[in-house]
Protein backbone atom coordinates (compact mmCIF):
# COMPACT_ATOMS: atom_id res chain seq x y z
CA UNK A 1 0.00 0.00 0.00
CA UNK A 2 1.47 3.35 -1.04
CA UNK A 3 0.79 6.24 1.27
CA UNK A 4 1.36 9.73 -0.07
CA UNK A 5 1.62 12.58 2.40
CA UNK A 6 0.73 16.03 1.17
CA UNK A 7 0.30 18.71 3.80
CA UNK A 8 -1.12 22.00 2.61
CA UNK A 9 0.83 25.20 3.18
CA UNK A 10 -0.55 27.64 5.71
CA UNK A 11 -0.16 31.08 4.15
CA UNK A 12 -1.45 33.90 6.33
CA UNK A 13 -2.43 36.93 4.32
CA UNK A 14 -1.41 39.50 6.88
CA UNK A 15 0.36 39.98 10.18
CA UNK A 16 -0.58 42.91 12.34
CA UNK A 17 1.67 45.74 13.45
CA UNK A 18 4.16 44.97 16.20
CA UNK A 19 3.69 41.21 15.86
CA UNK A 20 4.96 41.25 12.28
CA UNK A 21 7.91 43.46 13.21
CA UNK A 22 8.83 41.06 16.02
CA UNK A 23 8.63 38.08 13.63
CA UNK A 24 10.85 39.88 11.11
CA UNK A 25 13.40 40.87 13.76
CA UNK A 26 13.58 37.32 15.11
CA UNK A 27 13.83 35.88 11.62
CA UNK A 28 16.71 38.23 10.71
CA UNK A 29 18.55 37.49 13.93
CA UNK A 30 18.41 33.70 13.71
CA UNK A 31 19.36 33.57 10.05
CA UNK A 32 22.33 35.89 10.60
CA UNK A 33 23.60 33.52 13.26
CA UNK A 34 22.75 30.27 11.50
CA UNK A 35 26.23 29.43 10.20
CA UNK A 36 27.89 30.02 13.55
CA UNK A 37 25.39 29.11 16.24
CA UNK A 38 23.72 25.97 17.50
CA UNK A 39 20.24 25.91 18.96
CA UNK A 40 18.65 23.14 20.99
CA UNK A 41 15.23 22.63 22.52
CA UNK A 42 14.68 24.03 26.00
CA UNK A 43 13.12 20.88 27.39
CA UNK A 44 15.63 18.58 25.71
CA UNK A 45 18.88 20.47 26.03
CA UNK A 46 22.08 18.55 25.40
CA UNK A 47 23.53 17.13 28.61
CA UNK A 48 26.76 18.87 29.47
CA UNK A 49 28.39 15.45 29.71
CA UNK A 50 27.81 15.08 25.96
CA UNK A 51 30.08 18.03 25.21
CA UNK A 52 33.81 17.47 25.57
CA UNK A 53 35.16 20.77 26.90
CA UNK A 54 38.78 19.78 26.42
CA UNK A 55 38.23 19.02 22.72
CA UNK A 56 36.34 22.22 21.83
CA UNK A 57 37.82 25.74 21.64
CA UNK A 58 36.51 28.17 24.24
CA UNK A 59 34.88 30.34 21.58
CA UNK A 60 32.95 27.37 20.21
CA UNK A 61 31.77 26.38 23.67
CA UNK A 62 30.61 29.89 24.50
CA UNK A 63 28.73 30.34 21.21
CA UNK A 64 27.15 26.93 21.64
CA UNK A 65 26.11 27.37 25.27
CA UNK A 66 24.76 30.86 24.62
CA UNK A 67 22.11 29.34 22.36
CA UNK A 68 21.57 26.00 24.12
CA UNK A 69 18.25 26.86 25.80
CA UNK A 70 16.13 28.23 22.98
CA UNK A 71 12.96 26.34 21.88
CA UNK A 72 13.66 24.58 18.56
CA UNK A 73 10.12 23.70 17.57
CA UNK A 74 8.58 27.04 18.51
CA UNK A 75 11.20 28.91 16.47
CA UNK A 76 10.77 26.52 13.54
CA UNK A 77 6.99 27.03 13.56
CA UNK A 78 7.56 30.78 13.70
CA UNK A 79 9.87 30.62 10.68
CA UNK A 80 7.36 28.46 8.80
CA UNK A 81 4.66 31.11 9.25
CA UNK A 82 6.93 34.09 8.56
CA UNK A 83 8.27 32.63 5.32
CA UNK A 84 4.75 32.22 3.94
CA UNK A 85 3.45 35.73 4.63
CA UNK A 86 2.44 37.26 1.30
CA UNK A 87 1.94 40.86 2.40
CA UNK A 88 4.36 42.94 0.24
CA UNK A 89 5.46 45.34 2.99
CA UNK A 90 6.52 42.31 5.06
CA UNK A 91 7.98 39.82 2.58
CA UNK A 92 9.75 42.26 0.21
CA UNK A 93 12.09 43.81 2.85
CA UNK A 94 12.69 40.32 4.24
CA UNK A 95 13.86 39.03 0.85
CA UNK A 96 15.97 42.12 0.12
CA UNK A 97 17.66 41.87 3.52
CA UNK A 98 18.44 38.19 2.95
CA UNK A 99 19.85 38.82 -0.53
CA UNK A 100 22.15 41.55 0.79
CA UNK A 101 23.24 39.83 3.97
CA UNK A 102 24.02 36.42 2.42
CA UNK A 103 25.13 37.81 -0.96
CA UNK A 104 22.64 35.70 -2.89
CA UNK A 105 23.28 35.68 -6.65
CA UNK A 106 19.86 36.33 -8.16
CA UNK A 107 21.33 36.74 -11.65
CA UNK A 108 21.31 32.94 -12.02
CA UNK A 109 17.72 32.62 -10.78
CA UNK A 110 14.83 32.16 -13.19
CA UNK A 111 13.14 35.13 -11.46
CA UNK A 112 15.70 37.88 -10.76
CA UNK A 113 13.33 40.44 -9.16
CA UNK A 114 13.02 40.03 -5.37
CA UNK A 115 9.55 41.61 -5.21
CA UNK A 116 8.19 39.14 -7.81
CA UNK A 117 8.29 36.20 -5.40
CA UNK A 118 4.89 35.65 -3.73
CA UNK A 119 6.52 34.93 -0.34
CA UNK A 120 9.94 34.32 1.19
CA UNK A 121 9.67 30.55 0.80
CA UNK A 122 9.14 30.89 -2.95
CA UNK A 123 12.33 32.99 -3.09
CA UNK A 124 14.27 30.54 -0.94
CA UNK A 125 13.30 27.54 -3.10
CA UNK A 126 13.73 29.53 -6.33
CA UNK A 127 14.34 27.80 -9.64
CA UNK A 128 17.50 28.50 -11.64
CA UNK A 129 17.80 29.55 -15.27
CA UNK A 130 18.17 26.67 -17.74
CA UNK A 131 21.86 25.77 -18.02
CA UNK A 132 22.86 27.46 -14.75
CA UNK A 133 23.85 24.06 -13.31
CA UNK A 134 24.89 21.68 -16.11
CA UNK A 135 24.96 18.08 -14.93
CA UNK A 136 28.26 16.22 -15.40
CA UNK A 137 27.88 13.94 -18.45
CA UNK A 138 27.88 10.14 -18.31
CA UNK A 139 25.37 7.63 -16.95
CA UNK A 140 28.05 6.14 -14.65
CA UNK A 141 29.12 9.55 -13.32
CA UNK A 142 27.60 10.86 -10.07
CA UNK A 143 26.52 14.47 -10.16
CA UNK A 144 26.32 16.54 -7.00
CA UNK A 145 22.69 16.69 -5.77
CA UNK A 146 22.91 20.18 -4.23
CA UNK A 147 24.76 23.46 -3.94
CA UNK A 148 26.69 23.54 -0.69
CA UNK A 149 29.93 22.37 0.88
CA UNK A 150 31.41 18.96 1.64
CA UNK A 151 31.12 18.39 5.38
CA UNK A 152 32.58 14.85 5.30
CA UNK A 153 33.37 12.32 2.59
CA UNK A 154 34.84 8.83 2.62
CA UNK A 155 34.10 5.20 3.37
CA UNK A 156 31.99 4.00 6.30
CA UNK A 157 33.83 1.97 8.94
CA UNK A 158 31.29 -0.86 9.05
CA UNK A 159 28.28 0.85 10.72
CA UNK A 160 30.13 4.03 11.71
CA UNK A 161 30.16 7.33 9.83
CA UNK A 162 32.29 10.41 10.49
CA UNK A 163 30.39 13.52 11.60
CA UNK A 164 33.38 15.76 12.37
CA UNK A 165 36.85 15.38 13.82
CA UNK A 166 36.40 13.28 16.95
CA UNK A 167 32.68 12.80 16.32
CA UNK A 168 31.04 9.70 14.82
CA UNK A 169 27.50 8.36 14.49
CA UNK A 170 25.71 5.14 13.69
CA UNK A 171 24.56 4.37 10.15
CA UNK A 172 21.78 2.16 11.53
CA UNK A 173 20.53 4.97 13.77
CA UNK A 174 20.67 7.42 10.86
CA UNK A 175 18.38 5.18 8.80
CA UNK A 176 15.79 4.80 11.55
CA UNK A 177 17.22 1.98 13.65
CA UNK A 178 16.53 -0.79 11.09
CA UNK A 179 19.64 -3.01 10.92
CA UNK A 180 18.45 -4.74 7.74
CA UNK A 181 17.98 -1.40 5.96
CA UNK A 182 21.44 -0.23 7.03
CA UNK A 183 23.20 -3.48 6.09
CA UNK A 184 23.36 -2.61 2.39
CA UNK A 185 25.36 0.56 3.12
CA UNK A 186 27.77 -0.66 5.82
CA UNK A 187 31.35 -0.24 4.68
CA UNK A 188 30.19 1.78 1.67
CA UNK A 189 30.89 5.26 0.36
CA UNK A 190 29.21 8.25 2.01
CA UNK A 191 29.30 12.02 1.85
CA UNK A 192 27.62 14.74 3.90
CA UNK A 193 26.76 17.96 2.06
CA UNK A 194 25.87 21.12 3.99
CA UNK A 195 23.64 23.79 2.44
CA UNK A 196 24.18 27.33 3.68
CA UNK A 197 21.39 29.95 3.60
CA UNK A 198 22.65 31.51 0.34
CA UNK A 199 22.64 28.24 -1.60
CA UNK A 200 20.18 26.87 -4.15
CA UNK A 201 17.86 24.63 -2.09
CA UNK A 202 16.39 22.15 -4.52
CA UNK A 203 17.76 18.61 -4.36
CA UNK A 204 18.48 16.50 -7.43
CA UNK A 205 19.24 12.85 -8.13
CA UNK A 206 22.98 11.99 -8.55
CA UNK A 207 22.07 8.90 -10.61
CA UNK A 208 18.89 7.74 -12.31
CA UNK A 209 16.91 5.73 -9.79
CA UNK A 210 13.80 3.74 -8.96
CA UNK A 211 12.39 4.67 -5.55
CA UNK A 212 12.20 1.63 -3.28
CA UNK A 213 11.23 3.05 0.10
CA UNK A 214 10.93 6.25 2.09
CA UNK A 215 11.11 6.77 5.85
CA UNK A 216 10.26 9.88 7.86
CA UNK A 217 12.11 9.81 11.19
CA UNK A 218 11.04 12.43 13.77
CA UNK A 219 13.69 13.90 16.01
CA UNK A 220 15.40 17.01 17.32
CA UNK A 221 15.96 20.22 15.39
CA UNK A 222 19.54 21.12 16.25
CA UNK A 223 21.36 23.48 13.93
CA UNK A 224 23.53 21.61 11.40
CA UNK A 225 26.11 24.37 11.07
CA UNK A 226 29.81 23.41 11.13
CA UNK A 227 29.97 24.56 14.76
CA UNK A 228 27.15 22.28 15.82
CA UNK A 229 28.52 19.25 13.98
CA UNK A 230 31.67 19.66 16.07
CA UNK A 231 29.76 20.04 19.32
CA UNK A 232 26.69 17.76 19.25
CA UNK A 233 27.21 13.97 19.46
CA UNK A 234 25.41 11.90 16.79
CA UNK A 235 23.78 15.05 15.43
CA UNK A 236 22.51 13.63 12.14
CA UNK A 237 21.08 10.52 13.81
CA UNK A 238 19.18 12.69 16.30
CA UNK A 239 17.65 15.35 14.04
CA UNK A 240 14.42 14.90 12.15
CA UNK A 241 15.07 13.46 8.68
CA UNK A 242 13.58 11.90 5.56
CA UNK A 243 15.34 8.86 4.06
CA UNK A 244 14.73 7.93 0.40
CA UNK A 245 16.28 4.72 -0.95
CA UNK A 246 16.63 4.22 -4.70
CA UNK A 247 17.75 1.32 -6.87
CA UNK A 248 20.40 2.65 -9.29
CA UNK A 249 23.19 1.44 -11.57
CA UNK A 250 25.35 1.51 -8.42
CA UNK A 251 22.89 -0.64 -6.49
CA UNK A 252 21.01 0.82 -3.51
CA UNK A 253 21.52 4.56 -2.97
CA UNK A 254 20.18 6.36 0.09
CA UNK A 255 19.54 10.09 0.21
CA UNK A 256 19.01 11.39 3.74
CA UNK A 257 17.46 14.86 4.00
CA UNK A 258 18.28 16.15 7.49
CA UNK A 259 16.08 18.78 9.12
CA UNK A 260 17.37 21.53 11.42
CA UNK A 261 16.41 24.65 13.33
CA UNK A 262 14.53 26.99 10.95
CA UNK A 263 14.07 24.17 8.40
CA UNK A 264 10.35 24.65 8.49
CA UNK A 265 9.53 22.03 5.86
CA UNK A 266 11.00 19.13 3.88
CA UNK A 267 9.23 17.93 0.76
CA UNK A 268 9.69 15.40 -2.04
CA UNK A 269 8.39 15.55 -5.60
CA UNK A 270 6.40 12.31 -5.22
CA UNK A 271 4.82 12.77 -1.77
CA UNK A 272 4.73 16.53 -1.36
CA UNK A 273 5.36 18.14 2.03
CA UNK A 274 6.65 15.64 4.63
CA UNK A 275 6.96 18.13 7.48
CA UNK A 276 5.11 19.83 9.07
CA UNK A 277 3.60 18.33 11.12
CA UNK A 278 6.80 17.51 12.97
CA UNK A 279 5.27 14.47 14.67
CA UNK A 280 6.70 11.85 17.01
CA UNK A 281 6.04 8.61 15.11
CA UNK A 282 8.31 7.03 12.50
CA UNK A 283 6.50 6.64 9.16
CA UNK A 284 7.47 4.23 6.37
CA UNK A 285 6.37 3.74 2.75
CA UNK A 286 7.26 0.99 0.25
CA UNK A 287 7.04 1.72 -3.48
CA UNK A 288 6.38 -0.78 -6.31
CA UNK A 289 8.79 -1.15 -9.26
CA UNK A 290 6.03 -0.41 -11.77
CA UNK A 291 2.36 0.45 -12.07
CA UNK A 292 0.41 2.83 -9.86
CA UNK A 293 2.59 4.42 -7.21
CA UNK A 294 5.90 3.63 -8.94
CA UNK A 295 8.45 6.49 -8.85
CA UNK A 296 11.36 6.59 -11.27
CA UNK A 297 13.49 9.71 -11.63
CA UNK A 298 16.10 10.56 -14.25
CA UNK A 299 19.64 11.53 -13.40
CA UNK A 300 19.67 15.19 -12.43
CA UNK A 301 15.91 15.36 -11.87
CA UNK A 302 14.62 17.25 -8.84
CA UNK A 303 13.70 14.86 -6.01
CA UNK A 304 12.89 17.31 -3.23
CA UNK A 305 13.66 20.59 -1.55
CA UNK A 306 14.31 22.21 1.79
CA UNK A 307 11.97 25.04 2.67
CA UNK A 308 14.87 26.65 4.52
CA UNK A 309 18.13 24.76 4.16
CA UNK A 310 19.98 21.95 5.84
CA UNK A 311 22.06 18.86 4.99
CA UNK A 312 21.95 15.93 2.56
CA UNK A 313 23.78 12.65 3.23
CA UNK A 314 24.46 10.26 0.33
CA UNK A 315 25.07 6.54 0.99
CA UNK A 316 26.17 3.73 -1.33
CA UNK A 317 27.06 0.08 -0.85
CA UNK A 318 30.65 -1.17 -0.44
CA UNK A 319 32.91 -0.96 -3.52
CA UNK A 320 30.12 0.53 -5.62
CA UNK A 321 31.38 4.08 -6.23
CA UNK A 322 34.62 6.04 -6.12
CA UNK A 323 34.72 9.67 -5.02
CA UNK A 324 36.78 12.23 -6.90
CA UNK A 325 40.20 12.40 -5.26
CA UNK A 326 40.24 16.18 -4.86
CA UNK A 327 37.04 16.33 -2.78
CA UNK A 328 37.83 17.29 0.80
CA UNK A 329 35.83 18.46 3.85
CA UNK A 330 35.10 22.17 3.60
CA UNK A 331 35.24 22.27 -0.21
CA UNK A 332 32.35 24.12 -1.89
CA UNK A 333 30.33 22.15 -4.44
CA UNK A 334 27.64 23.01 -6.96
CA UNK A 335 24.68 20.99 -8.08
CA UNK A 336 25.59 18.89 -11.11
CA UNK A 337 29.35 18.88 -10.69
CA UNK A 338 31.11 15.53 -10.79
CA UNK A 339 31.37 13.87 -7.36
CA UNK A 340 32.63 10.47 -8.49
CA UNK A 341 31.84 7.50 -10.69
CA UNK A 342 30.67 3.94 -10.45
CA UNK A 343 33.40 1.47 -9.61
CA UNK A 344 34.29 -1.02 -12.31
CA UNK A 345 32.74 -4.44 -11.59
CA UNK A 346 35.18 -7.12 -10.52
CA UNK A 347 35.54 -9.63 -13.36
Amino acid sequence: MIENVVVGHHQPNSVEGGQSQWIADEFYRFNRQRDMLSVSYRLNAIPMSDIKPASAPLGDRLRFLAQSWLPQRLLTRLVYRATRVRTPWFKDPLIRHFVRHFRVNLDEALETRPHAYPDFNAFFTRALKPGARPFAPGDRVMGCPVDGAVSQIGIADADTLIQAKGRHFSLTALLGGDAERAKAFQGGAFTTLYLSPRDYHRIHLPLAGQLREMVHIPGKLFSVSPLTTRMVPELFARNERVVAIFDTLAGPMAMVLVGAINVASIQTVWAGVMTPPLGKTLRHWDYPPDGDGAVRLDRGAEMGRFNMGSTVILLFGPRKVRWERDLQPGMPVRMGQRLGKLAKPVS
